[in-house]
């Protein structure tokens, strides 16, 4: 039987070991449901990495040779979780005639700018960024105005600019100081818009004429010729380009404070908007009282749905509330958060943000400034 059996290889004396760095472990998650400290360290250094500034990009242009009125102003480039953002450094534009407004294509490609003397840029962001990195450490490259597709100085201050989300050739721009909305095609260079829309006349009781200024904008991207705005004066305007030139909906806030801000959702069927009172403005256009505003032009004026006012919801966070003088500000913008539909981010006039649940109306985040210093500190 012997002949039948195979012989185990032979051991040797002294094995070799594996190399510890190789060797399978468990986390230590899994051991004791815990983060380690490392780990927790290098997950927050990578999220503050996300949020970190990526480029800085000086407004140093040139009309005819002459260096560009509106060249005070810094662009800011961040990258985050939802792709590229670009905001505006208020440390330097606030109250100068800097850069007021930005707003990336759909595809992040080509960035358009607004400055508060008046200058629309279309950049091409790669050429932009390219220009301002150049490939030595902070050795930047030369201005190169042909790489702008479109850059015209108006006669006016500029607010708010939005892309045409169902033309990507078409930029609209808007001032607080003026009724119209300018649109351009990137594709002519004109310094003449090929549609211009106006707001409504709105006269007082005593027969003067109201001045309305735009604030914010939006482009539908279900309905291609819809736009919309709001405006100084607690309305938003809803304009079908196939009709006309005159909004064919308002929809009224009830008073007569500026809307700073506003919002498209649920596939463009309902309008968010806030501002000057600290209250958040809904309207549906799907149902409710505000329905079929496109089919009933006889009624002009629509009243929201509902506006719910931020400090009363603040002040049902009783843990806040003990620790903080919770009192109505202004809200300075609102958005979407594009991968939580229902998420509504807010940020206040006093610095504070937090995100609103639009469902079930209540603020589910809120990040607060850190009080101020003691006197006797100082």
């Amino acid at each position: 039987m012997e002949k039948y059996l195979v012989s185990r290889e032979s051991v040797p004396e002294n094995p070799k070991r594996c190399n510890s760095s190789n060797r399978w472990k468990r986390s230590v998650v899994e051991l004791n449901g815990r983060f380690e400290s490392k780990y927790r360290h290098d997950l927050s250094a990578l999220l503050m990495q996300s949020y970190s500034q990526i480029g800085a990009f000086p407004h140093l242009y040139h009309v005819d040779r002459v260096l560009c009125p509106t060249h005070e102003g810094i662009v800011n480039s961040q990258r985050s979780r939802a792709g590229d953002v670009a905001m505006i450094d208020h440390r330097r534009s606030f109250g100068k005639p800097g850069i007021s407004a930005l707003d990336f294509d759909c595809k992040g490609i080509y960035l358009v700018s607004a400055t508060r003397s008046g200058c629309l840029t279309v950049h091409d962001f790669e050429s932009l960024y390219y220009q301002c990195n150049g490939t030595l450490p902070g050795v930047g490259l030369k201005e190169d105005q042909s790489k702008h597709l479109l850059h015209i100085p108006l006669p006016q201050q500029l607010d708010a600019v939005r892309w045409n989300l169902a033309n990507q050739d078409e930029v609209a721009c808007a001032s607080t100081r003026s009724n119209v909305v300018s649109i351009y095609d990137i594709g002519y260079i004109s310094d003449e818009p090929v549609e211009v829309l106006k707001t409504r006349r709105s006269v007082t009781v005593v027969g003067s004429d109201v001045q309305k200024g735009l604030s914010d904008l939006a482009f539908s991207a279900v309905n291609t010729s819809r736009l919309i705005a709001s405006d100084t004066h607690g309305v938003v305007n809803i304009w079908d380009r196939r009709v006309g030139v005159l909004p064919s909906l308002e929809l009224s806030t009830g008073s007569h404070g500026t809307l700073n801000s506003i919002q498209l959702h649920a596939e463009n069927q309902i309008i968010f908007a806030a501002g000057k009172h600290g209250s958040i403005y809904l309207w549906d256009l799907r149902g409710g009282r505000t329905s079929a505003p496109f089919h009933n032009h006889k009624e002009v004026c629509h009243l929201p749905l509902t506006s719910l006012k931020l400090a009363s919801m603040l002040e049902k966070i009783g843990t806040l509330k003990a620790q903080s003088k919770i009192v109505s500000q202004e809200i300075h913008s609102i958005d979407l958060d594009p991968s939580c539909s229902y998420q509504l981010a807010f940020h206040l006039d006093d610095g504070w943000s937090g995100a609103f649940d639009v469902y079930n109306s209540r603020v589910t985040h809120i990040h607060c400034l850190p009080p101020a210093p003691l006197a006797w500190l100082n």
